[in-house]
């Protein structure tokens, strides 16, 4: 396997080759883990945030770099605070302590390297959550593969089938092949769905699709492939959550996702008939559930 470095950076497909010991990468980080927010969270999927909350640890900086990110506050513009691994496992022990029903990495992809080296502290301290890795979907197998002794549920993203949408809202033209491949990584190492006996998962992989304004056709299109590829394998997302936020979106991103769009779509997913998958009801594109970075 490809040795996985940060001097000159190969941790994500942009294959940016930057020296983040030095200066940052495209993600706008340099090896240093930044947070932005660690807390428990309950806005995750059921057997995700369950009743306690999920502990989840939002990370700054980005590879994808969405035109319509909600959390560009710290993707683009940096906020958060620096911490080593010793003190990141004081953040997951503390989240256990709280009752946290997993330790929720969110964005993690820049600092996949350091992540594993904190977990390995946190297993060796006593620390028992599930660890679930909460990603954007543009991630190397290589990573994955590594990874595979870490992460226990992988929380991913599939927001593309076409590759001209993906260069147009993320600047990553490949983003529907790279994505694909390591969704069938993520599923190889994670295993077959695990829960414990409240329905909290314990291993697996969970697939979000954001429908976006006017693109049902992909949703739907990404929703044939997952039947097709992985059965009832895997858990479905489907989320109405699109919030048009940010100066710099395109003419047909500017207005919230219509409820008759999102019906298709979700319509369509019923007709396919998924043994485990959700929907979101009710009015969540809103920009109140976007939760506040305060360093906390």
């Amino acid at each position: 396997m490809q040795t996985l470095t940060l001097r000159n950076c190969n941790l994500c497909p942009r294959l940016c080759g930057a020296d983040r010991t030095e200066n940052t990468g495209l993600c706008r980080s340099t090896h240093q883990m930044k947070l932005a927010r660690a807390a428990l969270h309950f806005w995750e999927e059921p057997p995700i945030s369950g009743e306690r909350g999920s502990g989840t640890v939002f990370f700054s900086g980005c590879n994808l770099g969405c035109v319509y990110c909600q959390n560009r506050q710290i993707s683009r513009d940096g906020v958060g605070k620096t911490v080593t691994p010793e003190v990141l496992k004081e953040i997951f022990l503390r989240l256990e302590r709280e009752g946290a029903h997993n330790i929720n990495l969110v964005t993690p992809t820049h600092f996949s390297l350091p992540i594993a080296e904190t977990v390995s502290l946190y297993r060796s301290a006593g620390g028992k959550l599930p660890i679930v890795y909460n990603t954007g979907g543009y991630e190397r197998e290589e990573v994955i593969e590594f990874l595979k002794e870490t992460v226990d549920i992988y929380l991913t993203d599939l927001k593309y089938a076409d590759g001209n949408s993906a260069a147009r809202y993320s600047k990553a033209s490949d983003y529907p092949e790279v994505a694909k491949a390591a969704l069938k990584k993520m599923a190889e190492t994670a295993g077959a769905l695990c829960f414990d006996g409240s329905g909290m998962l314990k291993k697996g992989v969970v697939v979000r699709l954001l429908v976006l304004p006017g693109m049902e056709h992909e949703a739907m299109m990404n929703l044939k492939y997952l039947k097709e590829t992985f059965g009832d394998g895997i858990i479905v997302s489907l989320m109405n959550q699109y919030t048009p936020v940010g100066e710099d979106l395109p003419p047909e991103l500017q207005y919230p996702l219509e409820r008759a769009t999102y019906q298709t779509v979700v319509n369509y997913a019923r007709s396919l008939n998924f043994k485990y998958a959700y929907i979101q009801e009710g009015e969540t594109a809103k920009e109140c559930f976007i939760p506040p970075f305060e360093l906390k």
